[in-house]
């Protein structure tokens, strides 16, 4: 859960086209779906893509289990006069009051969920609020990525309003696994030699397909498409983000 990140979160992932990400999941809502109304975003972060949704016509629903990630995003909402509705929840006790044609779940949201019952928990969950026919789209990071990209490797990001250093630690236990360390050091605005340091901590997993498509399976989702990431191409062995399009079967 992001507590410190969500005062940096936007100015550190400003690389992001989320416009362009909107779209994308757009065209593939479209194309296994046809015209879609609802739309959850899960783990909507500081909800950057939800708004972008909402531009493209959808009713926007958006989840997040951070209280300081949701605080971010309705202070946009009010200055953006958006309609969107916010829900502080676990995506693995997702409750929500009827149907979605859609549900999104990107930027590896899946991959914090470091127990592969509780995924399998919130996939179950989940099928209880998709629609006939509906979708389930989602993105993982990849076990490539985990062990040649992340790995044991340090990352400095710099932005006019914080300094970022970013350990990463795979476990040597379980491969798939990797432990992240934030450190944050922002600027004093009233003294220029003066830093207020925070941290954030937390874990990715990467799960297989094979996991995901059986607890997909099991709560009744057949996968329509996998993709590298942003789009329909298929998965390499260097794929570092893949895209998995789940539809909800008939009940």
């Amino acid at each position: 859960m992001y507590n410190s990140f969500a005062d940096f979160y936007d100015s550190l992932t400003a690389n992001i086209s989320y416009e362009n990400r909107a779209k994308y999941f757009k065209k593939l809502i479209e194309k296994f779906y046809g015209d879609a109304e609802l739309v959850l975003d899960l783990a909507c972060g500081t909800g950057k893509l939800s708004f972008e949704l909402e531009k493209l016509g959808y009713d926007v629903t958006a989840i997040d289990i951070s209280e300081e990630m949701l605080m971010t995003a309705r202070e946009k909402a009010v200055v953006q006069g958006s309609n969107i509705l916010y829900l502080c929840q676990d995506m693995c006790e997702i409750d929500l009051y009827g149907t979605m044609d859609a549900v999104i779940c990107a930027l590896d949201s899946i991959n914090h969920i470091t127990n592969g019952e509780d995924v399998r928990k919130t996939f179950l969950r989940l099928t209880n609020f998709v629609s006939n026919n509906g979708l389930f789209i989602f993105d993982v990071n990849t076990l490539y990525k985990h062990q040649k990209i992340l790995g044991n490797n340090v990352f400095i990001y710099e932005t006019d309003n914080v300094y970022c250093v970013w350990q990463n630690n795979l476990s040597e236990e379980d491969d798939s696994m990797v432990d992240i360390c934030l450190d944050f050091f922002e600027n004093d605005t009233e003294d220029p030699n003066c830093y207020y340091r925070s941290q954030e901590i937390f874990s990715e997993k990467a799960y297989s397909v094979k996991e995901l498509e059986t607890w997909l399976n099991e709560a009744e989702f057949d996968i329509k498409a996998i993709y590298d990431e942003d789009s329909e191409n298929p998965p390499s062995d260097i794929s570092q983000r893949i895209i998995i399009v789940a539809q909800r079967r008939k009940r």
